[in-house]
């Protein structure tokens, strides 16, 4: 599991990681703490957890263009500038009495648009620091740090909220950004270079270039289902927390960042494990199996009379935990090529945190008006049922396949004569079919459908010469030149497989008629 900190650019970032996640949990447990001792709404403290996460959901897709269009280093870093100032200016206004339950929430909200920024960017960089055969462990590695920093992060912001108060735990926050800070301007500036020659998409083209591919790309979409059902239950126990330790439990912050603590300990006995997981149980087993444990999580967290069993609860839950954000991670890695990963990322990250975000303001909402303990069995009952419900819709069976660029296209000869700006562009391809295999060739052009819109095309269809059914035209449009040069790029090895196999279809003897045609 350890072999991908053998890489020296991976080993700085996760050590950097892991001390600004630290900083991060600490953080997260003083703004949970002082809104619980500001305010008697259930509301107001799962409004914190809304703060945090709301930003995924506005500004995800948005950051995910951005960091596969711009020089990642560079955004990073912005990134990272910004929610330091954040963390100092609340650790600033804490410290001479001007913090508010509503300035919490502003600057909390600050914090969680830098997150949001931040994370495609970083995430879409792993693939860069290690090989494609070590990407499973670097992202289970990363869960892992996220796990040790929340099991050390809390305690630390516990003891140091009795001591000299939360105010210094953001100030605190603030310095550990420094260290990511300098391993982010430390790594290789080749780190996510693009290898095509093409000018890079406008922001906008970008935005719908993202969105279009997870239209037409069902590996993907399983993985934002799946996310988009879990958080969206899962985020009760965050949501609830605060409330647990300081109204119902009576405790003080040590308890609070101690019952935090728990959860990251059963994430860290749980990452030593998802190794043997992983080999033994498919991705799809995990989630379920996985969802359905956490499930009864949630309902011994909200109905436990007894401390020990909120304790086990909380255990299991971060074990759970783990093993569902690290499989969805991963799926959602291995399910976008490198052109399109940052958006594809920020997507999952959209669906999951846009859910958690829902999810924090309703369970808050319904703790007030029910109750802890009938929410978190309504939480409980609703993640089975659901998960349940899309067992069929499987995660992790193509992690074989191969999207690296095939670039087995040729540029047309005439390209240079033509503006990248005309368009829209016309492209049909003439397929003589043998007669026996007409058929399946009609059933594997569907994929060849998804393919072309996936990569860009805006119109795609299959024709029939009149008189001759054997004569297949297929007809696909794309806004300009430029567009359908980026096409010849994001076609990938699984791509190819697919055309050969539509090939060996063919007529003895014939081959793909290709014509262009310019608006």
């Amino acid at each position: 599991m350890w072999s991908p900190l053998g890489y020296p650019a991976f080993r700085t970032i996760w050590i950097a990681v892991t001390i600004s996640n630290t900083g991060t949990w600490m953080h997260d447990m003083g703004v949970g703490w002082l809104m619980a001792t500001m305010t008697d709404s259930s509301f107001m403290v799962a409004l914190v957890q809304t703060a945090t996460t709301l930003p995924f959901f506005l500004l995800a897709l948005p950051a995910g263009t951005l960091a596969d269009i711009v020089d990642r280093r560079t955004f990073l870093l912005f990134t990272f500038i910004w929610m330091m100032l954040s963390a100092a200016l609340l650790g600033i206004l804490t410290l001479t009495d001007y913090t508010t339950p509503w300035i919490l929430l502003i600057l909390t909200f600050s914090l969680g648009v830098g997150n949001a920024m931040m994370r495609p960017a970083l995430s879409a960089s792993v693939p860069g620091l290690v090989p494609r055969e070590e990407l499973r462990k670097a992202i289970t590695l990363n869960s892992m740090s996220l796990n040790v920093s929340r099991s050390v992060g809390p305690v630390l912001a516990g003891l140091l909220v009795m001591s000299a108060g939360p105010a210094y735990v953001f100030l605190l926050n603030a310095l550990t950004f420094l260290a990511i800070m300098y391993a982010v301007y430390c790594w290789p500036r080749n780190i996510d270079a693009d290898s095509a020659s093409l000018p890079v998409e406008r922001f906008m083209e970008g935005m719908r270039a993202g969105l279009r591919y997870a239209q037409n790309a069902p590996m993907l979409q399983a993985v934002l289902v799946k996310g988009l059902v879990f958080f969206f239950f899962g985020s009760a126990i965050w949501a609830l927390l605060p409330v647990i330790a300081v109204k119902v439990l009576q405790g003080g912050p040590t308890l609070y960042g101690g019952l935090i603590a728990i959860i990251g300990i059963g994430a860290i006995v749980a990452s030593q494990l998802m190794g043997w997981v992983n080999r033994k149980y498919s991705r799809n087993s995990i989630v379920t199996v996985g969802g359905l444990i956490y499930a009864l999580t949630l309902y011994g967290f909200g109905n436990s009379t007894e401390t020990y069993v909120l304790f086990i609860a909380l255990f299991l839950s971060g074990g759970s935990w783990l093993a569902l954000f690290s499989t969805i991670v991963v799926a959602g890695q291995l399910a976008v090529p490198d052109w399109v990963r940052a958006r594809g990322l920020a997507l999952v990250m959209l669906t999951t945190m846009g859910s958690m975000s829902l999810g924090s303001a309703l369970w808050g909402k319904l703790a007030d008006q029910l109750g802890i303990p009938m929410t978190c069995t309504i939480t409980a009952v609703g993640l089975a049922l659901c998960l349940l419900l899309i067992r069929n819709i499987r995660i992790g069976e193509d992690d074989h396949v191969d999207l690296t660029p095939s670039m087995h296209w040729p540029t047309p000869e005439f390209a240079d004569d033509i503006r990248p700006d005309s368009g829209p562009v016309m492209v049909t391809i003439e397929y003589t079919v043998n007669d026996e295999n007409h058929k399946e060739f009609l059933r594997l052009s569907s994929q060849l459908k998804q393919l072309r819109k996936r990569d860009g095309a805006f119109f795609w269809e299959m024709y029939s010469r009149a008189g001759k059914a054997n004569c297949l035209v297929e007809v696909f449009m794309v806004s300009s030149w430029l567009e359908h040069l980026r096409q010849h790029t994001r076609v990938t090895v699984l791509d190819k497989e697919l055309q050969d196999k539509l090939r060996s279809l063919l007529r003895e003897g014939t081959r793909p008629k290709r014509s262009h045609f310019i608006a």
